[in-house]
């Protein structure tokens, strides 16, 4: 694999090659792959399974120490492909509370920031083309 980094890359078996992708990809690409999935109720309502995060969203914590809890998203670290919950912190041994990092991978999306426009045309957009798509195929 070159040293630079190439969009034209495709797969490899190797790991190192796999974790050289992810550290030396573009923000653009890493903010896409910044994305967790949905609970029951928003896969219904919007159809999808996952979407990427956004600041402002409602997460839940799948796996971990912190299984269970939930918070608002405060900072998306897309460098470090970490994200920062409200409400979800540890308490250090001098009393001082800290901030956990969490992966994408292990939230779950309980209520979405729906601020902005183009996110809820994207979401919505998403559910028509699969209706139209259902319909032509019962035909």
């Amino acid at each position: 694999m070159k040293k630079q980094f190439s969009k034209e890359w495709k797969a490899s078996r190797q790991i190192r090659k796999q974790r050289k992708y992810l550290a030396n990809a573009h923000l653009t690409i890493k903010h896409k792959m910044l994305s967790a999935n949905l609970s029951e109720e928003l896969r219904k309502k919007y159809g999808r399974r996952n979407i990427g995060l956004r600041k402002g969203d409602k997460v839940k914590v799948m796996r971990g120490e912190m299984a269970g809890k939930d918070g608002k998203i405060n900072l998306i670290d897309l460098k470090k492909s970490r994200v920062t919950l409200e409400g979800v912190q540890k308490t250090k041994k001098d009393g001082t509370k800290i901030n956990l990092n969490f992966n994408a991978s292990k939230l779950q999306i309980i209520e979405l920031n729906l601020d902005d426009k183009k996110r809820i045309a994207k979401l919505t957009n998403q559910k028509n083309n699969k209706e139209i798509k259902n319909k032509e195929e019962k035909k």
